[in-house]
């Protein structure tokens, strides 16, 4: 798996790489962006400096023309995030990183996001998890969302677009743990793999949106987050419009359809 040497600096079209404390970030062959949550020795702990940090650097790469897809994963084998830093927590008198600060920026991306979820995704981890568009797991992944437990609130507003209310009810109630078996069955995962390949999984995934058309993409993207709330009326009107004002006009069949209609010359001899 080719990867561009830009460990630990963002991919940004500025010219002007950024020096990372807590995370890495990574350019991938394919047009694919990596960032990994660096603090393994505490469980991927999310101090304020490292969901700054993420923030940052996802942001960059949503501006990158040269990225069309984002995944986030964690360092090590155990976790991809256990949630927010306890030490600092308590050190401040309160929590550490604020997730919500940026919540609804990090989930509304112009660029298709992917979470390579290599291990335990607890608390504030799942906040984040619960914000990207896609999510990969492997047999170390378990969800538990602990807000109700810690006195806390969140992620009310995404989790039931991903697993429905009643479930979404369900998990952030009881705080319990959810086995990635179970997760895969309600939504909560869109692919379990083994956890040596979850990361490469994930960018497979990756290269295979950013191969698209990145303004169809994005376009898509945009409409499905605006459509939740929308009548169906409303949300064939907004896609009719997405298709003149967003989208670039398709090919001429000749084009858009070469390697089909090349196959079939072949084998019919035209």
């Amino acid at each position: 798996m080719a990867r561009m040497a830009v460990q630990h600096q963002s991919a940004t079209i500025t010219d002007k790489p950024v020096a990372y404390e807590t995370i890495l970030v990574e350019a991938v062959e394919g047009g694919v962006g990596v960032i990994t949550l660096n603090r393994p020795e505490v469980l991927n702990a999310l101090s304020s400096k490292l969901v700054r940090e993420l923030d940052e650097a996802l942001f960059a790469l949503d501006e990158d023309p040269a990225i069309g897809c984002i995944v986030v994963t964690g360092a090590g084998e155990k976790a991809f995030s256990s949630g927010a830093d306890i030490h600092e927590a308590v050190a401040k008198g309160g929590e550490g990183g604020n997730l919500t600060t940026h919540s609804w920026d990090r989930a509304n991306l112009k660029t298709p996001t992917i979470g390579a979820l290599n291990g335990l995704v607890y608390g504030g981890g799942t906040m984040i998890a619960c914000d990207l568009d896609i999510r990969i797991g492997c047999e170390r992944t378990r969800f538990r969302f602990l807000q109700a437990s810690l006195g806390r609130l969140g992620p009310t507003w995404s989790l039931p677009l991903i697993v429905g209310w009643p479930r979404a009810k369900e998990l952030l109630f009881t705080a319990r743990v959810v086995q990635p078996e179970e997760a895969l069955q309600m939504g909560l995962l869109n692919k379990l793999v083994p956890a040596d390949r979850v990361l490469e999984e994930a960018i497979a995934m990756g290269r295979q949106i950013a191969a698209n058309k990145p303004g169809a993409v994005r376009a898509i993207k945009q409409l499905l987050s605006e459509h939740v709330g929308r009548g169906w009326h409303e949300m064939l009107l907004a896609e009719r419009s997405a298709r003149v004002e967003k989208v670039e006009p398709p090919p001429p069949p000749t084009e858009a359809f070469k390697d089909f209609l090349d196959r079939k010359r072949r084998t019919h001899g035209g």
